[in-house]
């Protein structure tokens, strides 16, 4: 067992917006941070163009593959962060959840998912810091 916190990002595809949350959280908190997402509807691949974006900052999502929501993932995660998939998130007493409000790269080009981009990146540092107050050393 260890105390490693996990997190679960959750949006609707597991294409776009929970794909470029997990890939920061990866990238900036390497193996202290057991990082997880998944989509209540997930699509069969990641979106190109938050591809594009993550690789311009230097991080590849390109392998990820969109996985389906499911309760093991839920009742293992010490923080679960919805962007946007409602109701289809199943809640368990004593979890943290939070719900990032943010528009969806779905069939945005490149200059609207970058705004996203970095509001994600924003979010996942705050998150690391929260969830690893001592360890801000990478």
């Amino acid at each position: 067992m260890t105390d490693k916190p996990t997190v679960l990002f959750v949006c609707v595809h597991n294409a776009g917006r929970s794909q470029m949350a997990a890939g920061y959280l990866r990238a900036f908190a390497g193996d202290r941070i057991e990082v997880l997402s998944a989509g209540s509807a997930p699509k069969d691949q990641v979106n190109p163009v938050a591809v594009q974006a993550m690789a311009e900052e230097g991080i590849d999502i390109g392998a990820s593959t969109p996985k389906v929501l499911t309760v093991e993932a839920v009742k293992e995660s010490d923080a679960v962060i919805t962007m946007g998939c409602g109701d289809a998130c199943p809640i368990f007493p004593g979890k943290r959840y939070e719900d990032w409000e943010l528009d969806d790269p779905a069939g945005q080009g490149i200059d609207a998912v970058r705004p996203i981009r970095d509001e994600i990146r924003r979010r996942v540092a705050a998150l690391i810091a929260e969830l690893l107050p001592e360890n801000d050393v990478a």
